[in-house]
Parts: structure tokens; sequence; C-alpha cells
């Protein structure tokens, strides 16, 4: 049976931005919440979102109690979506969003309007390039992110290079490893600027049992090559100089919400998390919009964003059956500090209820050792002590804060220990 047209009756209550964890996730909520028709705009010819193009475990413990492959993942939370009665179209890239629910979609039958009572933006993270990094030398073939590298190995079976150097030390990193080896591609090593990795203990033991040597404290500084890469010059603890052979470059990480719809369009974004400001139901600053997923913050696991994608769906529900409080009065919540990259969320809507976001996220830029303090116009409202490093999620349980009866700004800041 076809799918009903996406114009004209029956009208649309949901469409969902995305066809990742995330967003599927909250249209299978919405659609078991009793919401009538949801609808997920997914711009690949697939949905699954980025575990499709990971053909290595470990997915899914937490959403079906076992551990599958990237593309299997992908298939089952599809399959879920659409046994819930969910309507996913594919090749629908969204070209604009405009206020109340409005949307410019892109089909392969040409441009259309669309109107939804909400929308649920999930996009997602997307990799920083090489242009946006800095990095000099020759512009050369060979030089990837590890969603290319993936999408390469897993959807295309090709092998670009055969002895590349790695470089960052994410999660993501090690997923490239996982890429490299099921594709016979053996990285030269793998190079990490700080002197620790980025991904929490005992990641650093993967890349020594895969034979890939570990550089932690050295820098990138140029990539050699014509119209290959040749080689890559380092800058290693000390500051010296060394050239490694390779004939490609990974880049991974240093991800970056997929927000160009917001930033194009009329939602207040975040210079913190590079997303929509939201708050504590993922609601936008147009309340029509409601934002999830790793579009919040980079970048977490799959298996979270699923299920912050489920409790996004159930939110937007409720917002359907009047059930959340007007977006407004809100505090608004802060970093007065350089040393802390971000909050989410940004605001606390007003009068606060049981349901919505239970904690605050926060994440510094550097390592950091002291006591972590939200304070206002007041004084302090709630202080902590920790020890917390970059990439590393921090959650303030929002049950903990004295929050204040009305509007007004709560600020974070961290007070270092000192010897």
């Amino acid at each position: 049976m076809a799918d009903p047209p996406l114009t004209g009756a029956p009208r649309i209550d949901v469409a969902v931005i995305g066809g990742g964890p995330a967003g599927l996730a909250a249209a299978t909520a919405l659609k078991e919440a009793g919401i009538g028709r949801v609808v997920v705009l997914e711009r690949e010819p697939q949905a699954g979102g980025i575990p499709r193009h990971c053909g290595h475990p470990p997915f899914g413990m937490r959403e079906f109690g076992r551990i599958l492959r990237g593309p299997v993942y992908a298939a089952r939370l599809v399959a879920r979506a659409e046994r819930a009665g969910v309507e996913i179209r594919t090749l629908a890239t969204v070209a604009g969003i405009r206020p109340g629910g409005h949307l410019l979609v892109a089909l392969p039958e040409g441009l259309i309007d669309l109107a939804a009572r909400r929308v649920t933006y999930a996009t997602g993270v997307r990799e920083t390039p090489r242009a946006a990094r800095l990095i000099g030398g020759a512009r050369v073939q060979g030089v990837m992110n590890t969603g290319a590298l993936q999408s390469m190995v897993y959807l295309k079976g090709r092998r670009p290079f055969r002895r590349p150097v790695i470089i960052g030390s994410e999660l993501v990193a090690f997923s490239a490893i996982m890429t490299c080896r099921h594709a016979g591609i053996r990285p030269v090593a793998m190079i990490e600027a700080a002197p620790r990795i980025t991904a929490r203990w005992p990641a650093a033991l993967y890349p020594r049992l895969a034979g890939v040597p570990l550089l932690t404290g050295t820098r990138l500084l140029e990539i050699r090559g014509g119209p290959r890469v040749t080689g890559v010059s380092v800058a290693g603890p000390d500051g010296q100089k060394r050239e490694i052979a390779c004939d490609g470059v990974v880049l991974s990480g240093q991800f970056t919400p997929e927000a160009s719809l917001a930033r194009l369009g009329h939602l207040a974004l975040d210079p913190g998390t590079g997303g929509p400001v939201v708050d504590q139901w993922g609601r936008c600053s147009d309340p029509s919009y409601f934002a999830t997923g790793n579009l919040l913050r980079p970048v977490e696991t799959a298996g979270w964003s699923w299920a912050e994608g489920r409790r996004c769906g159930r939110w937007v529900a409720e917002d359907l059956a009047g059930r959340l409080p007007a977006p407004s009065g809100a505090l608004k919540l802060e970093t007065s500090d350089p040393r802390l990259k971000y909050v989410m969320p940004q605001r606390i809507a007003l009068p606060r209820s049981g349901s919505g976001m239970g904690d605050l996220q926060l994440r510094v830029t550097r390592p950091v050792r002291g006591e972590l303090c939200a304070l206002n116009e007041s004084g302090i409202l709630w202080r902590r002590k920790i020890h917390a490093l970059p990439e590393r999620r921090m959650l303030v349980p929002l049950a903990d804060l004295a929050l204040p009866g009305g509007a007004g700004t709560i600020r974070f800041e961290i007070r270092e220990e000192t010897a």
C-alpha cells in the first residue's frame, strides 16, 4: 500500500527531521502515545542514521538487550518505527524551516510546502572537515573523516588506502580502527594532541591490541604528498618535528551539531553547543519545534541518543495534549567561565514540573579540578567538587538546584583548587 501524500489530508501531527536513532525513537514514542500521523523525513536513501555505516558492534544493548552490528541495529530501529505506524519518507531533504511548523521539503518529484502541528528536529552531528581544522600542507587525495571512511568501506565495499594515520582519540577514532581492520587496512598511528586520550579508559588499550601505535601529546603539523597522501609531519611532546610515512589521513571527531536549518532559519542557537537553544523538554525558541539527540550537543552514543529521543517523543505528545506550561516565563542558564564549554538545556520553563530533563549537562574545555558552582544575583545556589575532562559529560540533577521561583539568570562557573 502506497504512503499517503505529504500534503493534504490527513494532516501531519508531527514531522521528524532526521531518521537516525533519536529521530526514529521520538517518532516511535509519539505513535505509542497515540499521536495520529507521524512522518520521519530522511534525506538518505535509507533511514537509520550513522549506525548504518558502522559495520561493527557494540550497538543495541539498551534498546534490544543484545549486542548488534550497526546496520542490523539501524534496521531494527526502522522496523520498530514502522510497526508502530510511523511513516518514513526517504530522499526527503528539508530545505527550510519556518515559524509555526512550516517546512520546505525537497522530494525527488520536486519542492513541497509541509505543515505540521509540531516538528521534532533530530539531524545529529557531523565531524569537522579539514578546512575548518586549519591543517596545513598539500590538498591531496586520501584525507577524509570517519563517516566518509565508514561509508566507503561498509556501504561501497571500497578500500581508500592501506596505511593511514588516524587523528584524534574520541570514541569515533576507535571506530575508525575497527573499520580499517574490517577492510584489511593497517593504520600506522593514532595521533592525539592532548597528553591523554579523549575517550574513557580502557579505550587506550585497543590501539595497542590492534597493533596501532598511540602517540599522545603529538600535533599534526602538515599533510604531505601529491596527488595522494605520502606522509604527515607531526610535533611530539618534546616539540621535535618528525615525519610519518602513510597513504591516508582519517580526521576523527571534533563534532558539531548539524544545525544548518536552524542557522539559516529562525530558531535561536546556543554558541556553546552549536545546536538550538532549548528548555527542559527540548522545546526550541519557536514552541512548534522540539530538538533531540546529538543536535543538542556533540556528542553522545547511539544508545544515549535513542533514549533521549524516546523521552522527547513523550514530551511532544504531552505538549500536543496541552500538558506543558507555556514558554513565556523561563530561567536562563549560561556559563560565565571559559573553562566550561556549555550548559544544556539553556532555559528552564516555569512553572517547573516533574517531567522534562532531569539533569543539566555541562562539559569543560580543558582538564580541571575544583568546584562547580551555580550562582545568581543572590549568591551561590549549588556547588559540587569536580575532577572533569574534556568531552566527558557532567550531569547536574535539577532536583539538587535551589531554583528561584521567577525568571532570571543562573550562571555556572568553576572555582579551581589551588595548591
